[in-house]
């Protein structure tokens, strides 16, 4: 509701108004809420949530998947595709692995799994870190200094000077200063003052940087819960208190997307470009981690004839930028992650910016 969906909240935390640029004007989509006690999900078992990992996420959400197909039958025979954002990294991919595995087995319920798109992904520890520092230094968040320093002493796993390598960190933190690590260039929210930027009600080209706080109201009425059919509970945009720590958690994801490629899976990886958390830099640095042959270059894609972002095709697996968004891709660009979405859909690459004609003299 911040996001791809088909509806966002007004200012006023009561009402709604059209997303023209949802996802789902090219595609049905299920939004899972995952792992149990995200959202309004829940287990009955309380003790799930101090079991929770990777593999039980995948597990659940393959289970889940299986039930509603059994219960929806007329959806069998259609294609699949997975997509997520951020630690959805790891989601969307072992999700996917599962389905492979278990569709090997006799007589099971198929999943036509055809292809999966990772936005701003956790996929690889190392490169994801590395990754966020130099985005910051390369976009003059951060001294020259401190990224020598977080070069030299922090190797992730592996540090030559763990003290070292703390202080450093600690110096990066305090350079960028209080800045929306989702977004290093936008407006923080700030509802009680006068300074806030606040976008007209029903105005999906702009982005109301407070949206959480208008989502957090209209998802904790009560007369929405009963018309979503959800457990009648308070909503939180995190529930950390719930969860007891991370039972497992795998240090890269690469050699399941590996193994993606080599069954044919597509497989997208895209970038907003303005996020320093999950930045651009570390998707590239965890691909070029695969060795994976060009088959497209780098080049410039358009949406309404004006640079959306950029895209390289390897052979396995692409690469999109989409230019002017965050973490949250379609928040602030929701028009450019409709039109990549859709060419994720089609199998083609996004269209390329249109040759403007020189007038001569």
């Amino acid at each position: 509701m911040v996001e791809l969906g088909p509806f966002r909240v007004n200012n006023d935390g009561k009402t709604l108004f059209r997303n023209n640029y949802a996802w789902n004007n090219v595609a049905n989509i299920i939004f899972v809420e995952t792992p149990a006690g995200v959202g309004f999900s829940y287990s009955n078992t309380t003790s799930d949530y101090q079991r929770m990992g990777d593999k039980s996420t995948a597990k659940d959400a393959y289970k889940f998947l299986i039930n509603w197909l059994e219960r929806f039958t007329q959806y069998k025979p259609r294609d699949l595709y997975i997509a997520g954002e951020s630690y959805a990294g790891h989601y969307v991919p072992q999700l996917a692995k599962i389905i492979l595995h278990e569709n090997k087995k006799s007589n099971p319920t198929l999943i036509n799994l055809k292809g999966i798109a990772v936005g701003n992904g956790w996929i690889d520890d190392p490169t994801d870190y590395l990754g966020q520092y130099d985005y910051l230094w390369t976009h003059a968040l951060n001294s020259d200094e401190t990224n020598k320093g977080i070069h030299t002493y922090c190797h992730y796993f592996n540090d030559t000077d763990p003290e070292q390598c703390a202080n450093f960190i600690n110096k990066s933190r305090i350079e960028r200063g209080n800045i929306d690590r989702y977004n290093i260039y936008a407006a923080r929210c700030q509802l009680n003052s006068s300074s806030s930027i606040k976008i007209s009600s029903e105005s999906i080209n702009g982005f109301d940087p407070c949206s959480n706080h208008y989502l957090l109201s209209y998802l904790n009425r009560a007369d929405v819960q009963t018309a979503l059919h959800a457990k009648v509970s308070a909503w939180d945009i995190c529930n950390r208190s719930m969860y007891r720590g991370w039972n497992d958690k795998a240090t890269t994801i690469l050699p399941i997307i590996k193994n993606l490629m080599a069954n044919g899976i597509r497989i997208w990886l895209y970038s907003g470009d303005l996020d320093s958390i999950v930045p651009v830099t570390s998707t590239r640095y965890a691909i070029n981690k695969l060795k994976l042959p060009i088959k497209t270059a780098w080049r410039p894609w358009s949406r309404d004839e004006e640079v959306g972002g950029y895209v390289v095709e390897y052979d396995g697996l692409t690469f999109v930028t989409v230019r002017g968004a965050d973490r949250l891709v379609p928040s602030y660009q929701p028009a450019r992650a409709l039109a990549m979405i859709s060419s994720f859909l089609g199998g083609a690459l996004p269209p390329p910016v249109p040759i403007q004609n020189k007038s001569r003299r």
